[in-house]
């Protein structure tokens, strides 16, 4: 849960501070006053797109810190991941395998951009990458975007959602490493069985990679180490004067060095102190002082006589990575990637040399393989297919059940499953199994189940993709949902009955919504007003919580856009009396 959030200098919004309570939180204000700014912060600091663009006119640098409350431990918390490259199935788990501990079960994000490009994060005090920072916040924050329902357009995101609602995502994404797998070895049986031309031309190409890498004789990290050496040897002349000049200070040739200093302030310290009791700590300090001085000028001497200028060593170094960035260039995805990747393409290569040179002798047994590994993908195929086929049903039913709430009652919503058209000899798979899925719906009693994506209009749209994330909200755990305008294209008694929904879905966690319509506001435990004003010839955004008479005016606005007149407040007072 979100507990609270900070803003400093993120588009219009100078500085703002605000705290958030559980339950369904309304985010309301005249358009363009800045509501999506608001959704845009709390986007960012979930490792969102950043740009210098998001910066406060006039400013260096924009801010966004919030504080999460982890959801209560359950049973996968405490199950160890066996595998070093498994994906942690919750927050805590994914806290644990990076080594970050939560306080009182919580946690505080925070990440900045500056105004010359630069990005950087942490959780809990811990620098972290844009990319962990996503997989985490995956745990704490679901966020529909404001045109994200428009994905119900494209079929090939249907999957994606049955997947997820059969709780089959990771037994896909293992399905799709093995039927890469076979594309693999299928793409190296076509190679054994290319003319013999090809194959002896592509022996030499892989004979020549491997000898020449070989010859090389690479280190690990090698390359990091010899330009790390580089630097140092090219730069000697100054490091070596910089040095100089820090020995002259703490030791000097006259008497007047940091070390005599001190050791003179000693000798006075004793003296003092001496006459002085109270002057115990002092005396112990520069005690301390002068050791240290003589020890710091002692190790500055030691390192002074190792600097030696070896121009025969540089002239190595420098070689030895030209050679580096020359197997780059050849084997690896670019000069500045990491030298695996060369000792990558090596083995790679020597594979493939050997099934090549072996290729009368393995491509019996490849064959073997491939159509054993044909099977195995088919089986597994054959399993996600049952899986989304069993869900599909339960899936459209509580669909159904969510819509028939939402003001679309008699409407029938079903998931097609149709196998991927093969021949009576292949049976056509892909990197996702034999299915192709697509969601129908029949918005009208007596109207034939047809393609979503070619009917429904955007406020059905928008409801359809609220009843999918009820219905996954009961199994993905995720504990703070935010939909950025879901009222887009739906009013009247429809809009009542989606804050009707999102305020009973928000029993059991917090929920944020941004909108337009004081029908669904009015359901808000808590609302939150966003408004725009000049001060200082500057525009800036305010972010506030509105309660009493406050949220009364606002409803009145929003009913009718006069937030004064007698009857829009007794109207608003009215709604908040009964739906509230």
């Amino acid at each position: 849960m979100l507990e609270d959030l900070s803003i400093k200098n993120f588009a219009l919004i100078d500085s703002v501070n605000i705290e958030f309570n559980k339950g369904f939180t309304v985010l309301s204000g005249e358009t363009g006053a800045g509501k999506s700014i608001l959704i845009g912060a709390l986007s960012f600091l979930l490792g969102g797109k950043a740009s210098v663009d998001q910066i406060r006119s006039g400013q260096s640098e924009a801010s966004v810190t919030g504080t999460f409350l982890l959801p209560p431990v359950n049973e996968l918390d405490n199950i160890p991941l066996k595998d070093e490259d498994a994906e942690p199935k919750t927050a805590r788990q994914w806290l644990s395998v990076h080594g970050i501990e939560a306080e009182d079960d919580r946690v505080i994000i925070r990440r900045y951009v500056r105004d010359n490009g630069k990005t950087a994060a942490w959780i809990s005090g811990t620098p972290v990458t844009r990319a962990d920072l996503q997989a985490f916040c995956f745990f704490l924050v679901d966020i529909h975007g404001q045109h994200e329902h428009q994905s119900l357009m494209k079929v090939t995101e249907h999957r994606k959602f049955l997947d997820s609602y059969a709780g089959i995502t990771a037994k896909v994404a293992e399905f799709t490493e093995l039927y890469s797998k076979l594309v693999e070895k299928r793409k190296t049986l076509s190679a054994m069985n290319t003319s013999d031309k090809e194959k002896n031309q592509k022996i030499d190409l892989l004979n020549f990679a491997v000898k020449e890498i070989e010859e090389a004789k690479l280190k690990e990290n090698e390359d990091k180490e010899l330009e790390a050496e580089q630097a140092k040897l090219s730069s000697f002349e100054k490091l070596f004067t910089e040095v100089e000049t820090i020995s002259g200070i703490l030791s000097g040739n006259d008497g007047y060095g940091m070390v005599d200093l001190c050791k003179k302030l000693r000798s006075s310290s004793e003296k003092a102190f001496s006459l002085d009791s109270s002057l115990k700590d002092i005396d112990s300090r520069i005690e301390n002082v002068f050791y240290e001085m003589s020890d710091l000028s002692e190790e500055v001497k030691s390192y002074a006589r190792t600097l030696v200028f070896d121009p025969e060593r540089l002239a190595f170094v420098q070689e030895r990575l030209s050679l580096i960035y020359n197997l780059k260039k050849k084997y690896a995805s670019n000069i500045n990637a990491p030298l695996k990747e060369v000792f990558a393409y090596f083995d790679n290569a020597q594979n493939e040399l050997y099934a090549l040179e072996n290729s009368s002798a393995n491509i019996e047994a490849l064959t073997k393989e491939v159509s054993e590994l044909e099977k195995v993908v088919y089986k597994a195929a054959k399993e996600l297919s049952c899986k989304r086929v069993e869900a599909s049903s339960k899936m459209a039913s509580s669909v159904e059940a969510i819509l028939s709430t939402l003001g679309m009652k008699g409407t029938k919503f079903a998931v097609s499953i149709q196998e991927k058209p093969g021949t009576e000899v292949v049976q056509k798979c892909g990197p996702y199994g034999l299915d192709n899925i697509e969601f129908l719906i029949s918005a009208n009693p007596g109207s034939p189940l047809l393609p979503l994506a070619k009917i429904a209009s955007g406020g059905e749209l928008s409801r359809v993709m609220l009843a999918l994330k009820t219905v996954f909200a009961s199994s993905d755990g995720v504990p703070t949902m935010i939909f950025d305008e879901i009222d887009t294209g739906i009013g009247g008694e429809v809009a009542v009955s989606v804050g009707s929904h999102i305020k009973n879905l928000a029993k059991n966690r917090q929920i944020f919504c941004i909108t337009h319509l004081a029908s669904i506001a009015v359901y808000a435990d808590n609302q939150i007003k966003i408004q725009k004003g000049v001060t200082n010839d500057m525009t800036s955004t305010s972010v506030k919580a509105i309660e009493g008479e406050a949220r009364v005016c606002e409803i009145a606005r929003m009913l009718s856009g006069d937030a004064t007149s007698a009857e829009s407040l007794e109207h608003a007072r009215s709604m908040l009396e009964k739906f509230a």
